[in-house]
């Protein structure tokens, strides 16, 4: 549009606004909805009138990504549904996978109990009351097999949510795909392997963040030697969103944290092209659509240019922005939980139409418990029912060109960029997770968040409106209270059978590597066919890096 025509556009805008809007709202404005990304009663050309298509949008498949990252999208292969399951002892946990699995379920994601998170053992004192209870607890190799023992490994594409201790994971499940006969470079799947989010948002990490940073590029630099499918790091936002990040900090702060591996790994050696083609993300959604969508166009223009203008990455998959999402479980309530559903739904649709590679859709009942078997299938079934039933798949990008999505996605992009140069004005990720004001910020969102839902003004329904006093009546998973006998006495009887000497052995050359500069990947994996437990190993690097303890914030 020229720009004559743009002004007249402009100002019959204005008219209307003065002669038709004003008039209309002066009679009565509902409450609008708080955002993280201000947004305006109408958009038109007026608001994309700067673009340039091919430098802002693009083609699928084409620099900047804007509109996906493949030519053909979903035209081509769906998204992967991911559900995350996990919980008691191996053997149940390989019971929910089989029958995932058998419903049509692409993609395993392991959720892994506290104690195994925090590399600690079932029979540990610390583990007491945590195991088998938000995840499978895995002490050893032996738990491992019994988890993937028999299971399409090569079709699954196991995603092992671990992040302090991803090294122990990873050993394992390698290990566990050598024994089933599946090469090295066949293997497929994801280690999470995001350390600094811990630091910032969950709270599951053991040695401080330098020690902690040099264990994620050692399992970074294994993959790139020696496994060349696999996904040896997924960047979260997902957890920080969940602290109470907004979604301009989720975005930033999780580019920040990418940009903090990033010259991790070509501070070791490793080549830029090398790497990033499988640097992952996994980002939240809630139900606010719109943004939610433009968030992901943004995230994939911002990340590409990142890549090829910063770090002078020459391989267009290394600009290909890759992400996982999941539903936001802050998001679902205890109150009336069938309404999960529909927000789950709206989440789903949002990922979809921002272009997601895979997806994990919640169940309704996880503000009450871990789900059952029928609220996983359930969970399963929206996401096919989207995709089968739904035709969201059958176009690329169907929002691209929207006037409304593409001012948004440029905003989102603006004020990501503008986040991203105030982080690293103030020292970057890991000085700023140090000194804690990181931490700091989030927990400023999340404290105007929760003040926006005591107050009244962002509406929860059945919590602060719409509420109904109705007890809730709804079949929850109840995990067996002998879970903690049965995995403590098949970690008793694994210590007296296995070659004890030959983890003496194994234990000890870890310990020396990690006194040097080593990759510990190589001795990590040198322990687990040894049959050591996670506490073992994780106490051995203990006892050489120490335990972070957080620093009270003024």
């Amino acid at each position: 549009m020229d720009d004559e025509r743009l002004q007249a556009l402009a100002a019959a805008q204005r008219r209307w606004e003065q002669e038709r809007l004003a008039p209309a709202l002066a009679k009565g404005e509902r409450q609008r909805l708080p955002t993280a990304v201000a947004q305006k009663p109408l958009y038109t050309p007026l608001d994309t009138a700067g673009h340039d298509y091919l430098r802002a949008l693009g083609f699928p498949g084409e620099y900047p990504y804007t509109r996906g990252i493949y030519p053909s999208m979903y035209l081509g292969r769906l998204w992967t549904m991911r559900q995350y399951a996990g919980f008691g002892t191996p053997a149940e946990t390989h019971a929910r996978f089989r029958y995932l699995l058998q419903q049509g379920q692409r993609g395993l994601l392991v959720a892994f109990d506290l104690p195994t998170q925090l590399g600690l053992d079932s029979d540990d004192p610390r583990a007491q009351g945590e195991v088998g209870v938000v995840g499978v607890a895995v002490d050893s190799l032996y738990d491992m097999e019994t988890i993937f023992r028999g299971l399409p490994l090569e079709q699954a594409s196991p995603s092992l949510t671990m992040n302090a201790a991803a090294t122990v994971a990873l050993a394992m499940y390698v290990v566990v795909a050598e024994r089933e006969g599946l090469e090295p470079a066949r293997l497929t799947g994801t280690t999470q392997n995001d350390i600094l989010k811990e630091f910032i948002a969950r709270g599951t990490y053991i040695f401080p963040p330098r020690p902690s940073l040099r264990l994620t590029v050692d399992l970074i630099e294994y993959c790139v030697r020696h496994l060349p499918r696999w996904n040896f790091i997924n960047i979260c936002g997902y957890h920080l969103r969940e602290a109470g990040a907004t979604l301009v900090q989720e975005v930033a702060f999780a580019l920040a944290n990418a940009i903090t591996y990033i010259e991790a790994c070509l501070a070791r050696g490793l080549d830029i092209d090398a790497f990033a083609p499988r640097l992952a993300f996994n980002f939240s959604v809630t139900c606010e659509l719109f943004p939610e969508a433009a968030k992901f166009r943004a995230a994939r223009r911002l990340w590409a240019r990142l890549l090829r203008e910063r770090f002078g990455a020459r391989l267009p998959a290394s600009w290909a922005w890759r992400v996982g999402a999941g539903s936001a479980g802050s998001t679902l309530t205890a109150q009336q939980p069938e309404n999960n559903v529909v927000r789950v739904t709206l989440q789903a649709l949002a990922a979809i139409l921002g272009g997601v590679q895979s997806f994990h859709t919640a169940a309704y009942d996880e503000a009450l418990a871990l789900p059952s078997a029928h609220s996983a299938l359930l969970a399963l079934r929206t996401q096919q029912i989207l995709a089968c039933e739904s035709g969201v798949a059958e176009v690329i990008d169907p929002l691209g060109g929207s006037y409304y999505v593409e001012r948004l996605t440029d905003q989102i992009e603006e004020e990501v960029q503008r986040q991203l140069s105030h982080i690293e004005a103030r020292g970057g990720m890991l000085t700023g997770i140090e000194q804690g004001w990181v931490q700091h910020d989030i927990a400023q969102a999340a404290y105007a968040y929760q003040r926006q839902l005591d107050s009244g003004e962002r509406p929860l329904v059945g919590v602060n409106c719409f509420a109904d006093p109705t007890p809730v009546c709804v079949a929850l998973h109840r995990p067996r209270p002998e879970v903690v006998q049965e995995q403590v006495m098949r970690l008793q009887k694994l210590r007296q059978e296995r070659d004890n000497d030959r983890v003496a052995r194994a234990l000890k050359a870890l310990a020396q590597e990690a006194r040097g500069s080593g990759n510990l990947m190589y001795p990590i994996l040198e322990a687990v066919r040894a049959y050591a437990t996670i506490g073992e190993i994780c106490g051995v690097l203990r006892g050489v890096f120490g335990e972070y303890r957080p620093q009270p914030q003024v």
